[in-house]
């Protein structure tokens, strides 16, 4: 039998070797199989590992051939672009990426949606990434396939997609969501407006949390490290009681740090809810997201705001109260200034279009953005000098590409080729 094939139990058993004989035939196995892992490190075996990282399937014997002869050529990063032209690389590596930032608990195994297919379909075409957060965009299946149109209120259309294990790279097609879900074009926001993040993110509550996970997936980020106390308090809303447990110190050092940059911010989303029967459909399966566009009246707040915005007025009726969806950054100035705002937009304006805007133009979400695709490719965070070099290098390499995101998976894909 080879050394290599011995079983632990055999190649430790009491009284067969002794230990000192145990030891120096591992350090020969050892030997032996570094060498073997740096002989299988060439060429083809990059290659293959290229393939299996994008598209979690092995290449075929042609296609393995065609990558070698690119990786020998000095070309790793068109072998890692013919990588991504296998259908796997959409409908299921594209899919993992993606379906943890359409929901509260980050679960893979949510369904396919609008959120991830419409996030799938741009990373195939090649878009601006920037536009994830505030284009008139949305990805349906092709009309050809038969299956259910789109809805308003329901997941039909994409579950069976998904169902049928349809190939997602040919048969995605652009659209808008104007066209489609009845939204205003200046309403639309990217995923911001899809369905599916409005089921996740404006059901119940306030809609903070749509403004809280956009800062965890899209900056990778969340609000205690933001935390700030020294901005101007001033657009806290009434809900934010001003003495927690009757002491106003847990107010002033604690809850007004993350408040003050994101009450003023997530005003953007003043107009939006989405609607359910709480009774019979108590998960939202069934509900819709809704907006209220220009003549439109809450009866609750006599404005365009939805009611949400102004519950648990009492906490604090001095409080700040929505009447519109104008938003500012008091973020630009103080220690989160570090996240790098365009100096190219104001840092303030009216709905969500504008204020993903200014959140997909900040430099935390390019470096999210590459920092998210590292990881998924390489299998790793960043670990030392070299690699936060790479990322440097990469974050530069997305902007000057336009925001392509498949330029990313193809740097990361051949940077880790020889992990």
């Amino acid at each position: 039998m080879s050394l290599n094939k011995l079983s632990e139990s055999t190649f430790f058993r009491k009284n067969v070797l002794t230990p000192p004989l145990a030891f120096g035939l591992m350090a020969v196995a050892m030997v032996f199989l570094i060498g073997q892992s740096s002989v299988q490190a060439g060429p083809r075996e990059q290659a293959k590992r290229i393939h299996e990282r994008l598209a979690g399937v092995a290449p075929s014997e042609t296609v393995l051939n065609e990558m070698q002869a690119q990786i020998v050529a000095g070309n790793s990063i068109d072998a890692a672009m013919m990588a991504m032209e296998n259908s796997h690389f959409y409908s299921i590596s594209l899919k993992n990426f993606i379906t943890p930032w359409t929901n509260e608990e980050a679960s893979p195994y949510e369904p396919l949606n609008d959120y991830s297919a419409t996030v799938i379909g741009m990373i195939r075409d090649d878009m601006d990434f920037r536009e994830i957060l505030s284009g008139d965009i949305l990805y349906v299946a092709d009309s050809a396939l038969g299956l259910p149109s789109y809805s308003n209120s329901n997941n039909n259309m994409y579950q069976a997609l998904e169902d049928q294990s349809i190939d997602l790279q040919a048969n995605l097609v652009q659209t808008t969501q104007s066209a489609v879900t009845g939204l205003p074009a200046e309403a639309t926001a990217g995923v911001t407006t899809s369905r599916a993040a409005a089921k996740s993110f404006f059901i119940d509550g306030t809609n903070r949390a749509m403004f809280r996970f956009t800062l965890i997936n899209q900056l990778c980020t969340d609000l205690e490290p933001l935390s700030d106390i020294t901005r101007s308090p001033d657009r806290i809303r009434q809900d934010v009681s001003r003495s927690p447990g009757g002491d106003s110190r847990i107010y002033m050092n604690n809850c007004v740090g993350c408040h003050t940059g994101m009450d003023p911010l997530s005003q953007a989303y003043a107009y939006y809810e989405f609607d359910y029967n709480t009774a019979n459909d108590p998960n939202g399966d069934n509900g819709s997201l809704t907006y209220n566009t220009v003549g439109v009246i809450d009866p609750d707040t006599g404005s365009r705001v939805t009611r949400k915005h102004q519950i648990n007025a009492n906490n604090f009726k001095f409080g700040f109260i929505y009447e519109n969806d104008n938003w500012d950054n008091y973020w630009r100035a103080g220690q989160n200034a570090n996240l790098g705002w365009s100096s190219s937009l104001s840092g303030s304006g009216q709905g969500a279009k504008s204020m993903g805007e200014e959140l997909a133009n900040s430099d935390a979400f390019a470096s999210c953005q590459v920092e998210k695709v590292f990881k998924q490719v390489c299998l790793r965070s960043a670990v030392d000098a070299t690699d936060r070099n790479q990322l440097d290098s990469m974050v530069t390499s997305f902007k000057s590409n336009s925001y392509n995101l498949k330029q990313v998976f193809a740097e990361s894909a051949a940077y880790c080729m020889g992990d």
